[in-house]
């Protein structure tokens, strides 16, 4: 008895190597992945201004990257005590003007110095509806709890996001032609707006998506995430206690899902060596003061060497870390 619907995924994606360059930027479920292409070792980005849900603050976002943008006081405010911008997420903020310029442009400048390299950038779209700033009329990535009499909310039309995007991507593919940009709806509902309104935006996102890949064929492509969360996966288990976000596990489904379309079988079986070496490191022995432990550790620093020599581009410093401190620590 099947009790699914599977979603059937396309045998015509690219392939995606551990020798990539990756930039997830988006919605928290750009988060969720990106943390799995992080964990799996890949050469990833994730969000350099923080979560940001609608396509015009995405797209303003990587105007910035592209033109590394440098902000100024001018380009912040200050409320309740902290100085925010609104285009980045409120880890930037801070209550010393300078702290807080600081941390946006150090990002910024980092993921200018990758843009010009990446093979893969992911786009995760969460809305279609913004909310503009009424004193400078841009639309705002992050509110930061400011009154709603500041903000206008409206909803972006498709045409809207699809000439922004013609154009974004025209400028992405000038000094990289190379590039693939995968864009994903995030699955997760933006319940404020109504579960009527909700679908509505979705759509507006799936339908501009379509164009962009009729617009930019073999350079544009669809993971339909959002179909595999919401006909794939149908039901509430697989959902985080607030039935809004999704469960770890349903994340882990998603990749895997990615992962059997977009990775090559070697690429996969070293995912699968990288996590056995992260297991090994994070379970606790029983003695660890013992010569067995130390001979564990010694036969993980072997592996983990033999790893790099066969993938010279694997980041794997922070388990070699580990395992020579650990070995310090036990030769006292």
């Amino acid at each position: 008895m099947n009790l699914k619907t599977p979603v059937e995924l396309l045998s015509t994606f690219p392939t995606i190597h551990h020798s990539h360059q990756l930039l997830l930027i988006g919605s928290c479920f750009a988060e969720n992945i990106g943390a799995l292409f992080t964990s799996s070792k890949f050469h990833c980005a994730i969000n350099p201004f923080g979560i940001l849900y609608n396509p015009l603050s995405i797209s303003t976002a990587l105007r910035d990257i592209l033109t590394e943008k440098r902000y100024t006081a001018g380009d912040l405010f200050c409320y309740q005590g902290e100085y925010h911008s609104l285009m980045h997420h409120s880890s930037f903020s801070s209550s010393v003007l300078s702290d807080c310029l600081a941390a946006i442009n150090t990002r910024l400048q980092v993921a200018h110095k990758e843009i010009g390299r990446l093979n893969h950038l992911w786009i995760t779209f969460g809305t279609a509806w913004v909310y503009m700033f009424k004193a400078t009329g841009k639309v705002a990535g992050n509110c930061h709890k400011l009154p709603d009499s500041e903000f206008e909310r409206r909803r972006l039309e498709q045409d809207e996001i699809v000439a922004d995007y013609i154009s974004l991507i025209d400028e992405l593919l000038l000094p990289n032609p190379q590039l693939h940009l995968w864009f994903t709806v995030s699955p997760i509902r933006h319940v404020k707006d109504g579960m009527h309104g909700n679908q509505l935006s979705k759509a507006i996102l799936l339908l501009a998506i379509e164009q962009l890949q009729q617009h930019f064929p073999g350079h544009v492509h669809y993971f339909p995430a959002y179909e595999i969360v919401m006909d794939e996966l149908r039901n509430y288990r697989f959902y985080a206690d607030d039935m809004t976000h999704l469960s770890s596990l349903t994340v882990q489904y998603v990749w895997e899902r990615l992962a059997s379309v977009c990775f090559s079988s070697e690429t996969q079986q070293l995912i699968q060596e990288c996590e056995s070496i992260r297991k090994a490191l994070a379970h606790k022995p029983r003695r660890s003061d013992s010569e067995t432990y130390a001979g564990f550790l010694e036969q993980m620093v072997l592996k983990i060497k033999r790893l790099t020599e066969k993938y010279p581009n694997l980041d794997v410093e922070k388990e070699l870390d580990i395992c020579h401190t650990r070995l310090k620590n036990l030769a006292g």
